[in-house]
Order: C-alpha cells, then sequence, then structure tokens
C-alpha cells in the first residue's frame, strides 16, 4: 500500500508552515518588511552591536543570507554597519532610531499573526502544541543523518512510549 502523505503529520507541518510563512509576508509587508528580517530586527533589538557571523548564528542561516538582509534593512534606515577600528574586517549591526521604532511594530505584528493562528485552540492545546514542535525541532536537529532505511516509516505513535510524548 502507498503512504497517504496527506495523513502524515509531517505534511500537515509543511503545509502549515506555508500558509503561516505567506500570511506572515501579508502582515509584514504593511510595515515594510519580508520574512526573517522581523528576526533580525528582535535579534538586535535583544542584543544590538553583533557581528554578521553572531547574526548569522543566531538566525540559523548562512552568512551571504544575512549580509543579504543587512544590506536591504541598511537601505531602508533600520540598521547601521559599523566597520570595528583595529580591525576593518569586523563589523557590528546596530539598529538605527528608525530600526528601534520598528521593533514594536514587529511585536504588533508577531502578536497578530499568533491571535490569527491559534483562533479556536485553547490555552492547554496551545501549551501542548509548543512542546510537540519543539520536539519536532529537535528530532529534525539532530536526525542529519539519511541512513536510507525509512522506506517503510509507520507513521503512528503507538511505538513511541507515552513516556517520551509526555517530555515533548
Amino acid at each position: 500500500m502507498a503512504f497517504n502523505y496527506k495523513k502524515s503529520a509531517t505534511f500537515r507541518l509543511g503545509q502549515a508552515s506555508k500558509a503561516y510563512r505567506a500570511r506572515a509576508g501579508q502582515q509584514l509587508m504593511r510595515i515594510n518588511l519580508h520574512p526573517g528580517q522581523e528576526l533580525l530586527i528582535k535579534v538586535l533589538a535583544e542584543n544590538d552591536g553583533r557581528t554578521m557571523s553572531e547574526l548569522a548564528q543566531a538566525l540559523g542561516v548562512q552568512p551571504p543570507t544575512v549580509t543579504k538582509m543587512i544590506a536591504r534593512l541598511s537601505a531602508q534606515g533600520v540598521v547601521e554597519r559599523h566597520v570595528a577600528d583595529r580591525d576593518g574586517r569586523l563589523a557590528r549591526v546596530f539598529l538605527t532610531e528608525d530600526g528601534k521604532t520598528l521593533v514594536n511594530d514587529v511585536d504588533r505584528t508577531w502578536k497578530r499573526l499568533e491571535r490569527e493562528a491559534m483562533a479556536g485552540i485553547d490555552d492547554k492545546d496551545r501549551k501542548k502544541l509548543r512542546k510537540l514542535l519543539r520536539q519536532i525541532e529537535r528530532n529534525l536537529s539532530l536526525s542529519s543523518i539519511d541512513d536510507g532505511e525509512d522506506d517503510d516509516v509507520d507513521t503512528s505513535l503507538d511505538e513511541v512510549p507515552k513516556a517520551q510524548l509526555e517530555q515533548a
């Protein structure tokens, strides 16, 4: 029997992720940002003056991606790059006054997206969903090695110990 991908949790997760990204893109356009840029702004708001490599690590992206993001946000007047006096190769990125103002807009956008995405889901289920998503993230982060033996994967959770699910 063929694998029914439409009934798999990972397919649903992917579909939800695509829908979220599309909706986030619409909401972020209202404040002149693209998806991903808002996280960079929040990361700088927490600790302004990070290097490009620190930003890449914090965002979980490659350095060229950060370089492109910084160039775009700099052109908008949201961030500034300052080259270190002692080492011209080292640049730190800072929010401008406009960038600092944008942090509140990002927060409002994220709150709006959270309300829309979680509509009809009670607090208990939201908490469980956060835990399960963290577990999926950990599982996928750890399973970077493909052993090629998953062709007949059973998507049921019958074999997963209940204690393991509760840890999620």
